[in-house]
């Protein structure tokens, strides 16, 4: 079955974040370099590098962000409290910026937390273009909108929006109900029904 995030091989799409402000947080020497080679192939020029949470906080803090690339940061997982503090921060609009989570191992434990702290998706080391090129196209074009409510602010968690089971009543406010009857066939393609859907955040 092919990855639905994976590149076509017939795509002649062109990519490039020259004119992307782009974070690392990393705090190994190696994987700094691998990230910035892989970035700087996809045109990137402005890079700025965070060995350390305390470093990349300041830079949220000073600079306009359109990607971040976080490392976990190991067994301590300090990359997740980082991204979870990124999002709570209200430093706009470095709130909302996209986040790749990187780590050496992704267990499922590891998924959820990059989901539950705010991150878009989470890489496996060692990294390749070609996987970091489809996480950023992916994020690019997905449209997943962000949800900010008590315990959680980041993408919607949610990769499809298909309602809530039938006979369940949702928890968030723009839920589909379930139950809409019965049709012998669809007036409106998916694609106009997802159109009209996305918006950028959703408060809940």
């Amino acid at each position: 079955m092919k990855d639905s995030m994976g590149l076509s091989p017939d795509s002649r799409a062109r990519f490039n974040l020259e004119r992307a402000s782009v974070l690392i947080l990393e705090e190994s020497t190696m994987g700094m370099s691998i990230l910035v080679q892989i970035l700087t192939g996809f045109g990137a020029k402005v890079l700025h590098r965070a060995e350390n949470v305390e470093e990349a906080q300041g830079l949220v803090a000073k600079v306009e962000l359109d990607l971040v690339v976080a490392d976990a940061l190991g067994p301590t997982g300090e990359g997740y409290d980082f991204v979870r503090w990124l999002r709570r921060s209200r430093i706009e609009p470095n709130c909302y910026v996209p986040v790749l989570l990187t780590a050496g191992h992704t267990p499922g434990n590891a998924v959820q937390k990059a989901r539950d702290c705010g991150a878009h998706f989470v890489m496996t080391k060692p990294l390749t273009p070609i996987t970091v090129l489809e996480r950023v196209l992916w994020i690019a074009r997905e449209g997943r909108r962000f949800v900010e409510c008590d315990n959680y602010m980041g993408p919607d968690r949610r990769f499809k929006n298909e309602g809530v089971p039938a006979g369940q009543v949702g928890r968030r406010r723009d839920d589909l109900v379930g139950d809409v009857g019965e049709a012998n066939e669809p007036n409106m393609e998916q694609d106009s029904i997802d159109g009209m859907l996305k918006t950028r955040r959703v408060t809940l």
